[in-house]
Parts: C-alpha cells; sequence; structure tokens
C-alpha cells in the first residue's frame, strides 16, 4: 500500500514575512515612505526590524513562490533566510535545499 504524500503546509510566519518585505519596498519605491526610518516609523516597527526583513524581497522568484504555496524544504525557518543568506539565487536554492 502507498503511503500518500503529504499535503503542502504553509508557514505562516515565512508568508507574513515575505508579504510585509514586498509590501515595505513597495512603500519606499512608491514614495509613501522616504527612508527606512520612516518606513518603520509608519510601520511601528524598529530600523534594524526593517532592514532584517527587505533584504527578502531579493530571494529567488521560485523560492517565494515554493513558500506561498507551501512547498518550502521540511524545518525552513524564517531565522535562516534572514541570516547570512547567499545573493546568488542558484546559490540560495542550494543553501536551503530547494530542488
Amino acid at each position: 500500500m502507498e503511503v500518500p504524500a503529504s499535503k503542502p503546509q504553509r508557514d505562516e510566519t515565512l508568508v507574513k514575512a515575505l508579504v510585509r518585505a514586498h509590501r515595505w519596498r513597495r512603500r519606499i519605491g512608491t514614495g509613501q515612505a522616504r527612508s527606512i526610518t520612516d518606513l518603520a516609523e509608519l510601520e511601528g516597527v524598529t530600523d534594524a526590524y526593517v532592514c532584517r526583513l527587505l533584504p527578502l524581497t531579493c530571494l529567488a522568484p521560485d523560492i517565494v513562490e515554493a513558500i506561498l504555496d507551501g512547498r518550502q524544504p521540511k524545518g525552513l525557518r524564517l531565522a535562516e533566510l534572514l541570516g547570512n543568506r547567499p545573493v546568488a539565487w542558484e546559490e540560495q536554492r542550494n543553501a536551503w535545499s530547494f530542488s
């Protein structure tokens, strides 16, 4: 008897962080926020928090899609994505076991 494949499980912490980062990037890009400090004040968070999340907008598009669909590698956590992350998309895929 074959075991059914497990259903994709969205990590809402990862999804929320990605959505926030992209929203913040848009706010800066459209001039709704003039700086990271301005954005942090508007959002009620620290400059450091904004600076930690904004790099998520540079993740490979297929990684973002996988996270939004709940197909990220099992055990992948936000802290790993916020750490000393690779810039090149292929290196990101290798570092976090995206195939």
